[in-house]
Parts: structure tokens; C-alpha cells; sequence
């Protein structure tokens, strides 16, 4: 299968809950722990290179952080198991009612036609997992385990 225009993936979702609350969420990982991975070690900050933890997949991905525009964006390369990296873009647009619109889009899928599809519609799922988390963990204070539930029986070799 030949590609002739790399895919990119983009998930977008309304929180109903401030810009700045929103935005918190994803740069604290003592918050995102709550609804997406299990273990961060640190926060987002421009220039810094975290590793963030599925523990229960023995899963870890590699970040390095591009840009942080507070409430506004976060920009990161970040790769997973050893994999090629890609970009991951977040950004937040605070609405007149106090709700925030969340856009994440990913882009650099690197390998052969299926394999990028593939690696695409994965990630496209993941992030729509990670943002209805999100919604439920912020406006309904209620974890959904997600990431966990979604496969309970990987073990991080697939």
C-alpha cells in the first residue's frame, strides 16, 4: 500500500471546565495520573524531557517538551518502547460560558503503509480515550480507568 500523504490524527472535545483547570490537567501528572497514565516524573515545562508510565502495561513513552503557552498550547515529541518519535499538540481555547475546547493532533508517523495506519488509528482511539477521561475525571470528578480498561489483558508487548 503506497500513502501518498502521511496521516496525522486529531481529537477534539469540550470540557466544561475552566482553561486554566484544563490546561493544569495535562501539565501536573499528579492530575493526569487520575485519567490517563499512571505515572509522570515531572511537570511539563518547556525544555524538559519527562517520562510518563502505563504501569500496567510496563509501558513508558519518552517526552520531550517543545513549548508550553500557558492555557493556550503544549507541543511535544515524544516516542513510546523505543518506537520512532512523533509531535503532539494540545491546544486549549477557553469559550465565553467558562468551558475550554481541547484539540490534540499527532503527527510524524514514520514506517511502511500499514504500519502507519495503523499506528494512526491506535492513536486516534488512545486520544479519544484520554479526553473522555478527561471529561469525566474534571467536570464529574470520576475516574474511568480508560487506559487500563481498554485492554486489560496487554501486557505491553503488542
Amino acid at each position: 500500500m503506497e500513502i501518498t500523504q502521511m496521516p496525522f490524527v486529531k481529537t477534539q472535545m469540550l470540557i466544561r471546565r475552566p482553561v486554566a483547570e484544563v490546561f493544569e490537567a495535562f501539565i501536573d501528572p499528579a492530575v493526569t495520573s487520575k485519567f490517563w497514565f499512571t505515572k509522570g516524573s515531572g511537570r511539563l515545562e518547556a525544555g524538559k524531557r519527562i517520562r510518563w508510565d502505563w504501569e500496567m502495561f510496563g509501558v513508558s513513552a519518552e517526552v520531550n517538551v517543545k513549548a508550553i503557552e500557558a492555557n493556550k498550547r503544549i507541543l511535544v515529541e515524544w516516542s513510546s518502547s523505543g518506537g520512532n518519535p512523533t509531535t503532539v499538540e494540545w491546544l486549549f481555547a477557553p469559550r465565553a460560558d467558562n468551558t475550554t475546547f481541547v484539540t490534540i493532533t499527532e503527527s510524524g508517523f514514520a514506517g511502511e503503509g500499514d504500519e502507519v495506519v495503523r499506528k494512526a488509528i491506535g492513536s486516534q482511539g488512545g486520544f479519544a480515550f484520554l479526553l473522555s477521561g478527561l471529561k469525566a475525571f474534571l467536570e464529574h470528578n470520576i475516574a474511568l480507568n480508560l487506559s487500563a480498561d481498554h485492554a486489560p489483558d496487554a501486557d505491553g508487548k503488542n
